[in-house]
């Protein structure tokens, strides 16, 4: 598997946000939930989808023990993280239940509600900053129009039909021969999952000219951080190879990064 190199990488890290100047000490206006849970919305969300336990939750976080030290970001990754609300932490998932998407809130977790001295996680109460990018069915619930793709979608002259389902950053593609990171899951046009990295909870690394054509062509056409949905016919999927799934294909693609 293809890796960013080091350098570049550290050449494109954003800095970690400061300690919040509330950390140890609450604001009055704060909300404290019966398990002892208090959270403050720093951003209000942009509409009023909420998560479910079995749902898949899209964040970016960072944490802080309460000396005022960072313990984890996926802002220093640059890459957001999706995992089924149930198997965040309890304070955590008890507070993303309370966001709704775009979202961004404060969240002071007591150690109960934390890693409950988990060997080798940080110890005593936690402070983190929330931003819940996206809530999403699981992986194993197909799309309402993978047999059909929507007016709306967007098709090309080789048959490939491609539907943005959420809007990246910036104006750049990736090139034929880039090297890509994504999360994706694929069904059969009958609504079967064959396969998910979401599931594997781990996203996925490969050069756009190794893959099906169909891939090929449709990540070309996305930004970093954007989710389409693309119906890739037979021509530009397996063609037939045995082992892989037959007919035409839907896959939700979320392009997390790129580089050459």
């Amino acid at each position: 598997m293809a890796s960013i190199p080091a350098l570049l990488l550290l050449a494109t890290l954003p800095a970690f946000p400061q300690v919040p100047a509330d950390l140890v000490a609450p604001p009055a206006e704060a909300l404290k939930s019966p398990s002892g849970l208090i959270t403050r919305v720093l951003k209000p969300g942009t509409d009023g989808k909420h998560a479910d336990a079995k749902d898949y939750v899209t964040l970016h976080y960072t944490g802080w023990t309460r000396d005022g030290k960072v313990f984890d970001s996926t802002l220093a990754r640059e890459e957001p993280l999706t995992l089924p609300l149930e198997r965040l932490m309890k304070g955590m998932g008890e507070g993303v239940r309370l966001m709704s998407e775009g979202e961004v809130r404060r969240m002071w977790i007591p150690e109960a509600l934390a890693f409950a001295g988990a060997k080798g996680k940080p110890v005593g109460d936690l402070v983190l900053d929330v931003t819940l990018l996206a809530v999403d069915p699981p992986p194993t619930q197909a799309p309402a129009d993978v047999a059909q793709p929507p007016a709306e979608a967007r098709l090309s002259r080789s048959g490939l039909v491609f539907r943005t389902l959420r809007a990246g950053t910036g104006t750049v593609h990736p090139g034929r021969r880039s090297h890509v990171n994504v999360h994706y899951t694929g069904w059969t046009s009958d609504g079967k999952m064959f396969d998910s990295s979401l599931l594997r909870g781990s996203s996925a690394d490969f050069r756009l000219d190794e893959v099906i054509k169909g891939w090929t062509e449709g990540i070309q056409l996305m930004v970093k951080g954007e989710k389409a949905r693309l119906w890739i016919p037979e021509k530009l999927a397996y063609r037939g190879e045995d082992g892989k799934p037959a007919g035409r294909l839907v896959f939700d693609v979320e392009l997390l990064g790129f580089w050459d």
